[in-house]
């Protein structure tokens, strides 16, 4: 995976992700991530392009439990979000949903930088550093289920909840 990154700082919450505010539309979803993240940066949904990358801090997702917050940075065509660590919560409705997260140290990584990700090899590489920044390896099971598309495709594709 390539793609540009977008850089936000700690602590960013679902509300900042699925501003509370645009509430009303959680029943239309492709609406909704047309102003995914605009709270921590206003310009981020109408200039990013699909592929690009979500670069985060710590406690990347916290707040509520709702899925509207990682399903509306899928929509919107994010590639994966990579941060040094992620609300369990929000880290659970990812790989439920079928995005893709990734842990790593982001402080060599700039807002704009062009990153490669390779999730087999562990390695997140900065493109226009020449950085190469190892990655906290995803369990297998949770690599089947972001495979399939998320828990339900992975569920109907395997007829059951069935990992091993």
């Amino acid at each position: 995976m390539k793609g540009k990154a977008w850089k936000f700082g700690d602590d960013i919450s679902t509300d900042h992700i699925a501003p509370g505010r645009l509430f009303h539309l959680r029943s239309n979803l492709p609406e909704m991530a047309k102003h995914v993240l605009e709270d921590a940066d206003p310009q981020f949904a109408s200039k990013m392009s699909k592929g690009d990358f979500v670069v985060a801090g710590n406690n990347f997702g916290l707040g509520s439990s709702r899925e509207h917050a990682p399903t509306i940075i899928k929509l919107a065509g994010v590639n994966a979000v990579l941060a040094k660590s992620f609300a369990r919560i929000f880290f659970r409705n990812a790989i439920n949903i079928g995005l893709l997260l990734v842990e790593c140290d982001t402080d060599k990584i700039n807002a704009g930088d062009e990153l490669e990700l390779d999730v087999k090899k562990g390695l997140v590489k900065n493109l226009t550093t020449g950085e190469n920044i190892k990655i906290t390896p995803l369990p297998d099971v949770m690599i089947k289920i972001l495979d399939d598309g998320g828990l339900m495709a992975h569920i109907k594709k395997h007829g059951k909840f069935d990992l091993v």
